[in-house]
């Protein structure tokens, strides 16, 4: 009789297991990836480091691809709420190293965050600025070729990548101006937060409302319009193509900030376009998944690769 029941109940089982699912059953969405998913594997390591500056954070990494070149180059810079406490350059190691693989040198620059002595406004701006125009003086034994450049940033390295394509929309007398020397060609701007006002409410408090007057300086009779300088809103419209990337699940630049972005350079009169991948914030620069390949695919794109 046991055996009889136990039968029943398997056969009622495998009944269940064959029977089509219901109309209104919704599969759950997979687990997004968290920061040590990226960062638990063995870190790889660039082919040379530059100097821009003294301290810490005055180097670039130069990710050089197997060959005789010239290598197409992408200039990259690295995200965390513009915070040292949060990332470094090395975050992007992964990346790069990828880019590196598929044919391209990587320009991954370190700049001074707002929690470090002379970061914020304007120091993390000229660190950019520095850090970026260097390109022009890159020892000819990497073989790069700079006559076509392409950038990525992620997250608040997207702000910073898309700042550095639009400087020479800089007022007169600012402290930020300097003349570029290094063109920028297009910008992917990976779960950017371009737009620092529009960004501020809907973005981490921690990741920029906390630490919005530290980056864009404070208010003052001199300066009454902080983000003139400081966010791409008062820069429009850049001189380089503006590619927004947004995860569909990306909790800290949801992608109504890549719509928007996108949808205010081509107001100005710019070119843009709007690019949407799965997953979320980590995804964006984790090399294997969808989000990372499409993104190094604008790149080779960009590169006429």
């Amino acid at each position: 009789m046991r055996l009889v029941a136990a039968l029943a109940l398997g056969l009622s089982v495998l009944a269940c297991a064959d029977a089509p699912p219901a109309a209104d059953a919704v599969a759950e969405p997979a687990p997004l990836m968290q920061w040590p998913d990226l960062t638990s594997g063995e870190l790889p390591e660039p082919q040379a480091t530059l100097r821009y500056r003294e301290g810490d954070a005055g180097v670039v990494d130069v990710w050089v691809p197997d060959g005789e070149g010239p290598h197409p180059l992408v200039l990259m810079i690295h995200g965390g709420c513009w915070q040292k406490a949060i990332a470094d350059r090395t975050l992007m190691n992964y990346a790069a190293e990828d880019l590196r693989q598929r044919g391209m040198a990587v320009w991954n620059i370190e700049y001074r965050g707002v929690d470090e002595a002379g970061g914020g406004y304007p120091g993390t701006f000229l660190d950019v600025t520095e850090a970026v125009d260097l390109i022009s003086e890159a020892p000819t034994e990497l073989n790069l070729d700079t006559s076509r450049v392409v950038a990525f940033g992620h997250s608040a390295g997207g702000h910073l990548a898309a700042w550095a394509s639009a400087r020479r929309n800089l007022p007169g007398g600012s402290a930020l101006r300097r003349e570029p020397h290094q063109p920028i060609a297009a910008v992917v701007v990976s779960g950017g937060l371009a737009d620092l006002e529009m960004s501020e409410p809907v973005t981490l408090k921690s990741c920029l409302a906390d630490v919005m007057e530290l980056l864009t300086g404070p208010v003052t009779d001199e300066r009454p319009d902080v983000l003139r300088e400081t966010s791409l809103a008062g820069l429009l419209p850049p001189q380089a193509e503006q590619i927004s990337v947004n995860a569909t699940r990306d909790r800290i630049a949801p992608p109504l900030l890549g719509e928007a972005y996108t949808n205010a350079v081509l107001r100005a009169g710019g070119e843009a376009r709007y690019v949407e991948v799965p997953g979320g914030h980590v995804e964006l620069i984790a090399p294997g998944t969808e989000a990372w390949d499409v993104q190094a695919g604008l790149l080779m794109e960009a590169l006429g690769l």
